[in-house]
C-alpha cells in the first residue's frame, strides 16, 4: 500500500495541469522573443513557417517546449500572446486548449 501511494505521489509531481500565458515563438530564437514586440512576432511567424517548432515564452523569459502532438494548435498562433491549458512535465507542455 505504501508503495502504491508513493508511486501515485511521484506521478502527480511529474505531470500536472496548468495555465501558462506567454508569447508563441519559434524554437530557434526562444527567449529572445520574451519582449513580444512586432519584430519578434514577425520573426516567430517566419521561422515557424520555415519549419521551426513553436515554443511558449513567458514574460520572465522561461521557455516551454510544446509536445509534438500539440504543435499544430500553437503554430497558427505564432507571434501572439496566448494562454494555454494543459499538462506540464519538466519544460514540456501538452496543450489541451489555447485562449
Amino acid at each position: 500500500m505504501k508503495k502504491l501511494v508513493g508511486m501515485l505521489a511521484l506521478a502527480s509531481i511529474s505531470a500536472f495541469g496548468a495555465e501558462i500565458t506567454g508569447f508563441v515563438a519559434d524554437s530557434s530564437c526562444g527567449a529572445k522573443h520574451a519582449d513580444a514586440s512586432d519584430s519578434s512576432a514577425a520573426c516567430a511567424k517566419r521561422c515557424i513557417a520555415r519549419g521551426s517548432d513553436a515554443v511558449l515564452v513567458t514574460k520572465d523569459g522561461k521557455v516551454y517546449k510544446i509536445d509534438s502532438a500539440s504543435q499544430a494548435k500553437l503554430k497558427e498562433m505564432a507571434g501572439k500572446t496566448v494562454t494555454v491549458s494543459g499538462d506540464v512535465s519538466g519544460d514540456t507542455v501538452t496543450v489541451a486548449s489555447v485562449k
